[in-house]
């Protein structure tokens, strides 16, 4: 069964004035989409043709790049809208909260421990959170690669994941990744990265 491109339970312009509708359309109808289809294509007649795209991601030394790329390029986004909320931003509560405070200290040391990985990922790539079997880890990944990958350098189930791709903040911040992420923080929705947790 082919993969296909998410809908999103929120307008392009519902994460205004922190990510402008005009990015939001492009990176979800253009970006995306292309992974959706390059996806398809490269999987097509093969083994690998019918499998859920995590199996994919645990498998991805033994596949091609362009699976690697685009169906890297597919489950991070069809997360990325999630994390992501008009109604977002704030701070976590619960179980939540107390892993971020007990493993970093502090939420903003959290905060500003992610939005480092975010500003150091030299070129493209993503910033996570990451559930590991040691608890809680801070990480970033080049391109569209993740930490379910078994190429990963930290492996793990993401809990939230900033996109640090230009394309996902250069229409509206230019070359200023930081301010982007500092924006990232006002739409987070908290309740999907629990929910996984």
């Amino acid at each position: 069964m082919a993969f296909e491109l998410p809908k999103l339970t929120y307008d392009y312009v519902a994460l205004e004035p922190h990510i402008d509708a005009r990015t939001m359309e492009i990176h979800h109808t253009k970006h995306h989409q292309a992974y959706v289809t390059n996806l398809n294509n490269a999987l097509a007649g093969g083994e690998w043709e019918n499998k859920g795209i995590e199996e994919i991601l645990a498998n991805i030394s033994k596949l091609p790049a362009a699976v690697r790329n685009n169906g890297g390029g597919h489950y991070n986004h069809s997360l990325y809208w999630q994390w992501m909320s008009p109604k977002g931003g704030g701070q976590p509560t619960g179980k939540l909260l107390d892993a971020l405070n007990s493993t970093f200290g502090s939420f903003d040391k959290f905060k500003e421990l992610f939005s480092t990985a975010g500003m150091t990922r030299f070129g493209s790539g993503w910033a996570w959170l990451v559930k590991t079997g040691d608890g809680l880890k801070i990480t970033s990944t080049p391109n569209q690669d993740n930490p379910l990958m078994d190429v990963a350098e930290v492996k793990g189930t993401p809990l939230l994941g900033a996109d640090v791709w230009e394309h996902a903040y250069y229409l509206k911040y230019q070359n200023r990744r930081n301010e982007y992420l500092a924006a990232f923080w006002n739409v987070v929705n908290w309740e999907a990265v629990a929910g996984k947790l």
